[in-house]
């Protein structure tokens, strides 16, 4: 915290002289393009058209560094100060790797453009303070190129994903998006809110404690969550079924299971055992009529036996809860 009352080891950008300024942009444009070829590679197995998007934008951002570099060996001779962004106060940033490494197709195109609008500003500025005229147009140049990086990853697109590849990239990402956290959180949901369904409303017709109840949900809906959080989380590592990340799976169903069984666990908060009754019999309602359409909006099934198997189930379950707890 103190950081921030401390001086900065960072130079003001105003501070480069133009021999380190064309130095900023030359390792910028080299990391920039590093930077779409990673993100190449990672969308070469399912989006291979985009992956091409990308490593033609490594090309122009290859083609600017070498326009710089001759710029430099023109003006400064061959030696090139060694100046990066993490050297340069309130200079644009860029994610590091490992936190680029899980975005989806949407999040890479929209950090593609927000870095193009950090290259254009930068190259506004730039030509700013530039008092060579041949530098200053350079400058000037890239500065509109950047800005145009959008319409030319446009053009791009439209060259390597035409709309039956888009349409395809997409079914592709709601594909994972589905094996990812759809369908182990459904799991969790499921059985959050199904399988404790009789232990809750057992105890609460048994004891007629709201207290009571409550603590035996809570136990029971915490357990359950971790229970089906690391059973997922290990049961499979995602590389071959194409499942995805097991931690986020894990997450997934832990979270929702846990939240399936804290809905009707919750109302025993309220001291009056029939208003508490009462009120987790609605979340349950509700938490079944949520699962169906879940199922039917993403797994595809079809809404009525969906309907029927969910709330059917749901319902001999409660059932089978207060027969027990009345027994």
């Amino acid at each position: 915290m103190f950081r921030h009352f401390l001086p900065s080891s960072k130079r003001p950008f105003k501070s480069l002289s133009e021999q380190e300024v064309l130095g900023l942009a030359i390792s910028s444009e080299e990391d920039d393009a590093r930077i779409y070829l990673a993100y190449a590679d990672q969308l070469r197995a399912q989006y291979p058209q985009s992956a091409k998007v990308f490593e033609d934008m490594a090309e122009v951002e290859h083609t600017h560094r070498n326009m710089l570099i001759e710029m430099h060996r023109q003006r400064f001779g061959e030696r090139i100060p060694l100046v990066r962004r993490e050297h340069v106060r309130d200079f644009y940033d860029r994610k590091p790797d490992w936190l680029r490494a899980n975005q989806t197709l949407d999040q890479i195109r929209a950090e593609a453009e927000l870095m193009e609008q950090g290259a254009f500003r930068f190259y506004t500025e730039a030509a700013r303070m530039t008092t060579d005229a041949s530098t200053r147009k350079l400058l000037g140049d890239l500065a509109l190129a950047e800005q145009g990086h959008e319409e030319i990853a446009q053009m791009l697109g439209d060259k390597h994903t035409p709309e039956d590849v888009k349409a395809e990239e997409s079914e592709t990402a709601r594909r994972q998006f589905v094996l990812t956290y759809v369908q182990p959180g459904l799991a969790g949901l499921m059985d959050g809110s199904v399988s404790t369904l009789a232990p809750i409303f057992a105890a609460a017709f048994a004891t007629g404690d709201t207290w009571q109840t409550f603590l035996v949900g809570l136990s029971a809906s915490v357990g359950a969550g971790i229970s089906m959080g690391f059973t997922e989380a290990a049961h499979d590592d995602g590389k071959l079924s194409g499942r995805g990340s097991p931690i986020k799976r894990g997450l997934a169903s832990g979270i929702m299971t846990a939240l399936g069984g804290l809905g009707h666990a919750l109302p025993y908060l309220i001291p009056h055992f029939w208003t508490a009754t009462a009120t987790a019999a609605v979340v349950v309602f509700v938490e079944l009529w949520a699962i169906a359409f879940i199922q039917n909006r993403y797994m595809d099934t079809p809404f009525l036996r969906a309907a029927m198997q969910v709330v059917l189930g749901g319902s001999l379950v409660l059932a089978a809860g207060i027969l027990i707890g009345n027994g």
